[in-house]
C-alpha cells in the first residue's frame, strides 16, 4: 500500500528536479529523487510513495519503459512530465501506465493541483 505522504520524482534535468521537489515538499510530501529510470524504478520500490512523477526523455531507459516497469509491482500515481506536447506521446504515456500527463513548461500551481486530484483531494 503507497505511504500517503511521499512521492518520488524521476526528472534527469536538475534544475526541474529541484523545482518539483520544492513544490512537493512544500505540499507537505517527503521526496526522494532519482536522476534516471533505473534509479527511480529501486525508490519506488524502496518507499512506495503515493505519487511519482516521471520525466519522458531521459538517458538510459525512457519514461515509458520506467512506466510499464514501475506498474509491474506498484500502485503509485504516475505523473508523467515531459517537454513532448503531442496528443501521440499523452496516449503513449498512458499506454504505459501513467496516470496523467503534464507538460512542460508548467506552473508550480499546477503541478500541485494535478499531484492532488491524483490522489482523489477534493
Amino acid at each position: 500500500m503507497p505511504n500517503p505522504n511521499v512521492a518520488v520524482i524521476v526528472e534527469d534535468d536538475a534544475d526541474i528536479r529541484s523545482l518539483i521537489i520544492a513544490v512537493l515538499e512544500q505540499a507537505g510530501y517527503v521526496v526522494h529523487a532519482a536522476s534516471g529510470g533505473l534509479e527511480g524504478i529501486d525508490l519506488v520500490a524502496r518507499y512506495e510513495p503515493a505519487v511519482t512523477t516521471l520525466d519522458v526523455s531521459m538517458p538510459g531507459i525512457d519514461g515509458f519503459e520506467t512506466a510499464r516497469r514501475i506498474r509491474a509491482f506498484s500502485d503509485t500515481r504516475i505523473l508523467m512530465v515531459s517537454a513532448r506536447a503531442d496528443e501521440t506521446e499523452e496516449r503513449a504515456g498512458r499506454d504505459a501506465g501513467a496516470d496523467d500527463y503534464l507538460t512542460k513548461p508548467f506552473r508550480p500551481r499546477e503541478l500541485r493541483e494535478r499531484v492532488r486530484l491524483l490522489l482523489g483531494g477534493e
